[in-house]
């Protein structure tokens, strides 16, 4: 405003002349009267002359103001009839009141005054435009052509609220898109392809089958990427790489990767059946991201027990397959390996810090001591992150507890961190999910750390590790830690109460030598035997009180059986859920024609599940669709801000989910 008035004083104004002539004039009067009476007629003159002018300007440049808006409205029409994209006009309820000459082309459609928009266009939705908070709509289908709807809501009177009228601009984007799709299609995918047990295949197989049955993979593997135009070499005798475009990888989703099955009907004198593991990277920035994305995929294709297929997009992880059992190695020369690298990096630590998983269970625990037993035969100091005892393991905690050489051993969390130092090791057994270990902090205090695991790897794991012993096909994390004792030393120097706690261990996860029990699950058993472990105590720490049983019971005689073979049951217990949950679910499978077992608790605002398996149906994939994991026969997971029947819904779509995915 001041700035306004500022310049009004410095432009010149006929009023100011007029008023500098009044004063003269009346100054002229009081000196001479008749030059002062013709100063008045002069200035009256001036005043009518300086009006008449003004009046004359004023008209002219409302004629000019008008010839200029008449100017810009009739070209604002005229560009708006001959505007180059098509533009419609239509009410809030969608009714066309206007629309230039390119709309009826696009929709192939006269007359379309008064009709509704979205009968018109059937795609079109107005809702989108009234509640979208961006200006614009993308990929409006209109006659296989492709647009992008640009949209301004204009208000015609101040009067009237609800007068408005909604403006559609029709922006053709179909070339756009099919180059989009075409470079989508055309991207570079790359599958690195391995024999998950070549060398078992091998060894079983006679001298003279064994040609027949390398010939018959490679050929099934040059047949299966030739019909995806893909460039196939092989780099090792069970290593394969393989380079396609992104446009065959859906059909190859879609049929759940049929060449696992193609290859695991080869049978040309083979006794154990061929099967592959295949990691799929796509939509690298690069070549080599892309190769990267595809070896972390085959890793955990590999870390779940192979037979599988993992397609690695980013950050997206898919998998495929994974329904059949891990084959057991027979040869140990990677525990020998691994047995001298564990010894290495111990001998060159400051200190040993060995922990499991949240809620330990007595593989967990039992593979910590055996742990701990090797890191003090090699004179290190070592401790036991342990934060409470839960009832799993309670029995095996007190005697170990009681034991004076493990009063300091054990240490919570927070001690532990107070501990240890950059150049202590530290060694995570039975998980391989940093959320899910007993102190998740410890993995960024130290950069030695070591994994020891038997579960299917998914998708989120410890990185980063010096060392990674990660084998699905074993019983427990105990065998793979009792092969590793007996390999860093001739003879097994371990204390009995050690050995029984990783006898435990394999018990527990083997069912009693049930279920995953293999040759080198029996011979890990045996070392252990004779190290001094007493079988019967080891059956006393799993005996169970009278309340526990009842509760069991009470789980199993409220089951429901769905899918003929697949028991679901509610633990309404709170006491010790997690353990009565994991029995019951053992339990079920006791009864004749169940194969599969699903128990549900509630343990504080979660609920949990646990979830058993004969073999036939892999528990792991089912639950994986609710955030959890384990293994093929032994899966469990864990829900937040759920009651028990919506996570017992949940379960049901997904166990509904997994076996319509096997009829495909």
């Amino acid at each position: 405003m001041k700035r306004t008035r500022f310049f009004k004083i410095l432009i010149p104004d006929t009023r100011i002349y007029m008023i500098i002539i009044s004063l003269f004039i009346i100054a002229m009067a009081y000196y001479n009267h008749i030059i002062a009476i013709t100063g008045v007629f002069v200035l009256a003159y001036l005043i009518y002359y300086n009006l008449k002018i003004s009046n004359i300007k004023r008209e002219e440049w409302t004629r000019y103001i008008e010839s200029l808006s008449s100017d810009i409205d009739s070209a604002t029409k005229q560009a708006i009839l001959n505007l180059p994209i098509p533009l419609t006009i239509v009410e809030f309820d969608g009714t066309i009141t206007w629309y230039n000459s390119k709309f009826p082309e696009i929709v192939d459609k006269k007359d379309l005054l008064e009709k509704n928009i979205q009968d018109v266009i059937e795609e079109f939705n107005l809702r989108d435009v009234l509640q979208n908070k961006k200006d614009n709509i993308n990929e409006i289908n209109v006659n296989d052509r492709y647009y992008r709807v640009l949209y301004n809501i204009i208000k015609l009177s101040k009067d009237q609220d609800s007068n408005y009228i909604i403006m559609l601009y029709w922006i053709e984007r179909t070339d756009y898109l099919v180059i989009r799709d075409k470079l989508e299609e055309e991207k570079t995918a790359i599958a690195l392809v391995q024999v998950d047990n070549f060398d078992e295949v091998m060894q079983t197989t006679e001298e003279a089958a064994r040609p027949m049955v390398i010939a018959e993979i490679d050929q099934r593997l040059t047949l299966w990427a030739s019909k995806m135009n893909g460039l196939i070499r092989k780099y090792s005798t069970d290593k394969f790489i393989v380079v396609f475009e992104n446009k065959y990888l859906s059909t190859l989703e879609h049929k759940k990767f049929e060449i696992l099955d193609e290859i695991r009907e080869i049978n040309l004198g083979n006794k154990i059946p061929i099967t592959l593991s295949i990691g799929i990277g796509l939509d690298g920035e690069n070549p080599q991201q892309t190769g990267d994305f595809a070896n972390a995929a085959k890793d955990l294709a590999l870390g779940r027990g192979g037979d599988q297929t993992a397609v690695k997009k980013i950050d997206k992880i898919s998998f495929y397959g994974g329904k059949t059992k891990a084959v057991e190695k027979r040869t140990k020369v990677k525990a020998r390996v691994i047995a001298y690298a564990l010894k290495q990096l111990i001998q060159q630590a400051d200190s040993v810090f060995v922990m499991g998983h949240k809620n330990a269970d007595l593989d967990a625990l039992g593979s910590a001591m055996g742990i701990y037993r090797a890191a003090k035969n090699l004179n290190k100091e070592v401790f036991v992150v342990l934060g409470s005892s839960n009832p799993s393991i309670d029995v095996l905690y007190d005697k170990i507890i009681r034991n004076e050489q493990y009063n300091k051993a054990i240490i919570s969390c927070e001690e532990a961190k107070t501990r240890i130092v950059d150049n202590s090791l530290l060694v995570v057994v039975d998980t391989h999910r940093p959320k899910f270990t007993e102190c998740p902090d410890l993995l960024n205090m130290t950069e030695n750390i070591v994994v020891i695991d038997h579960h299917r790897r998914g998708t989120e794991f410890i990185e980063n590790t010096v060392l990674n012993y990660h084998e699905t096909y074993v019983s427990s994390t105990c065998e793979l830690v009792t092969e590793i004792l007996f390999y860093m030393e001739d003879k097994i120097n371990i204390q009995q109460i050690e050995a029984e706690a990783l006898l435990a261990g394999i018990s527990v996860d083997t069912k009693n030598f049930t279920f995953k029990t293999g040759v080198r699950t029996f011979e890990a058993a045996s070392l252990l035997r004779r190290a001094g472990a007493d079988t019967t105590i080891v059956k006393q720490l799993f005996q169970d009180d009278f309340e526990t049983i009842i509760a069991r019971a009470e789980i199993v005689k409220n089951a429901k059986i769905i899918k003929k073979t697949v028991a679901i049951s509610v633990c309404n217990e709170t006491k010790n859920i997690q353990l009565i949950a994991a029995q019951a679910a053992d339990e079920l499978l006791n009864i004749r024609g169940i194969t599969v077992s699903f128990v549900l608790g509630k343990k504080d605002n979660d609920i949990i599940i646990s979830g058993r398996s004969m073999g036939d149906v892999n528990v792991q994939v089912i639950l994986e669709k609710l955030g959890g994991g384990g293994h093929l026969t032994v899966a469990g997971a864990q829900l937040e801000g759920y009651t028990l029947d919506e996570a017992k819904k949940q379960l049901v779509n997904a166990i509904e989910e997994y076996f319509e995915e096997g009829e495909e």
